[in-house]
């Protein structure tokens, strides 16, 4: 039978969740000034601007070279995860993003190296991407596995809410340097942002360091061992779990597409939004999301992850193609209200849960390994559905029912994943992603 893992000890699990909170925020500021930057400066600094559509075509594709990185990342982090602690990985993912996006905002533009500089600039940003492949799988199998039992969804939403914090961080700091003069802007004024990542790795490294490792890895590493080759036990005991955290994981195609798709369409010459006033609109959405997120989390851990879950894929579905709708018709009151809506409100009762519903799917002993293989694969898909979304726009970039109707069919495997689920949120932590207790005694472990 499993053996319950001991208690946290005490003011542990606040600790936990607010280092996840805090590192998460500050590891993706680092990854979401990409964005903004992706859809409202890279295309003229670092690609050609004799062809705009094009330039900015590239730019965001460049964006979703880091979700294609994150895969690759998540096989190597999530294997030294579930081997040597989920401490380690924390630490080691945040000391990535800072180093690799401080470099991004050294980076000499297409003018001063030629095609040198857009090579450069994806270099930086697969290192990007695999550090964000570990991060919220660590932070989320710290927080999960230091969390009262009753109270997994509301502790685990935090590495989320920590995300959204992040993102708006990004958005506050972008909208005093996208008011800057045109010149100030293009060749000093973005990289700003990018140089302030040494404070986040500075902060993160301090906050993470100390944290205790969770009772129940430990209590796995000193009775059973820990695994010797986490995929194989993904693959041949999990399987059919990582493919829903797969099909799950495209909800965050909402997120990339609200977040740099709807920001370049509502900004360019067709619809002619300003910069700024877009910006806000992510602002003041993810500061709704921060609120929103543990509310949807808590509901989690009464009613349970799977009606919560459906409540903001199939939600996001309708709400995402009204807000596209209110930014082609040019009307900023209305384009501020839906976008509060589908992001801020719906897509965080997918986005709040997800963490506990994953991780509540696999073992201790792969925990950290199925959830990064599984949602950095989904992931992967969400990231360059902002590159699809922009050749499915057409060559005016306008329209915009197709790239609704694209959102829409992303939300479908989610939907599937979630309905084809167990339901987790009452089950004892020890006893997670175990099949038959029985069978737990004999699997084939080999000791650290």
């Amino acid at each position: 039978m499993s053996v319950p893992a001991p208690a946290a000890p005490p003011g542990q699990p606040k600790k936990a969740a607010t280092a996840a909170w805090i590192g998460s925020a500050l590891e993706y500021y680092d990854f979401f000034i990409y964005g903004s930057a992706a859809a409202l400066i890279f295309p003229e600094v670092f690609f050609d601007e004799s062809d705009p559509a094009t330039a900015t075509l590239l730019s965001l594709a460049t964006f979703g070279v880091a979700y294609a990185a994150r895969p690759i990342g998540a096989l190597f982090l999530g294997h030294f995860g579930d081997r040597v602690g989920r401490k380690k990985i924390m630490v080691f993912t945040l000391m990535l993003m800072g180093i690799s996006t401080f470099l991004i905002g050294c980076l000499p533009s297409r003018a001063q190296v030629g095609t040198l500089a857009p090579v450069l600039l994806v270099l930086c940003r697969v290192l990007q991407g695999i550090s964000a492949a570990g991060e919220q799988a660590s932070a989320n199998s710290m927080t999960l596995e230091h969390a009262p039992p009753h109270r997994r969804g509301f502790f685990t939403s935090f590495t989320l809410s920590g995300t959204q914090g992040g993102q708006l961080l990004a958005t506050l700091v972008f909208i005093p340097v996208a008011a800057l003069p045109e010149e100030q802007l293009m060749s000093w004024g973005w990289r700003v942002p990018f140089w302030l990542s040494v404070a986040v790795a500075v902060v993160g490294y301090v906050i993470r360091r100390k944290l205790e490792e969770t009772p129940a890895f430990e209590q796995q590493a000193a009775t059973e061992g820990v695994v010797k080759l986490p995929l194989a036990v993904l693959v041949r005991e999990h399987w059919a779990d990582v493919l829903r955290v797969i099909a799950g994981a495209l909800i965050a195609s909402v997120s990339t597409i609200f977040t740099v798709w709807a920001l370049s369409y509502a900004t360019s010459d067709s619809v002619g939004m300003s910069r700024s006033s877009m910006l806000w609109v992510g602002a003041l959405a993810n500061l709704v999301a921060l609120a929103a997120i543990p509310l949807w989390a808590t509901l989690s851990d009464r009613i349970g992850r799977r009606p919560v879950f459906l409540i903001g894929a199939t939600g996001s579905a309708v709400t995402m193609f009204l807000y596209l709708w209110s930014i082609s018709a040019g009307s900023y009151p209305l384009t501020l209200l839906l976008g509060i809506l589908a992001f801020g409100v719906v897509y965080s009762a997918a986005n709040g849960v997800w963490p506990a519903f994953y991780g509540e799917m696999f073992s201790t002993r792969v925990r950290l390994s199925g959830m990064a293989i599984g949602t950095q694969i989904g992931f992967a898909v969400a990231g360059f559905a902002v590159t699809f979304a922009a050749q499915i726009a057409g060559p005016n970039g306008d329209d915009w029912s197709s790239v609704a109707l694209f959102t829409a069919a992303l939300c479908v495997p989610p939907v599937i994943a979630a309905l084809s689920a167990r339901e987790t949120h009452k089950v004892p932590t020890e006893a997670l992603g175990v099949r038959n207790p029985h069978e737990a005694a004999q699997r084939e472990t080999v000791t650290a």
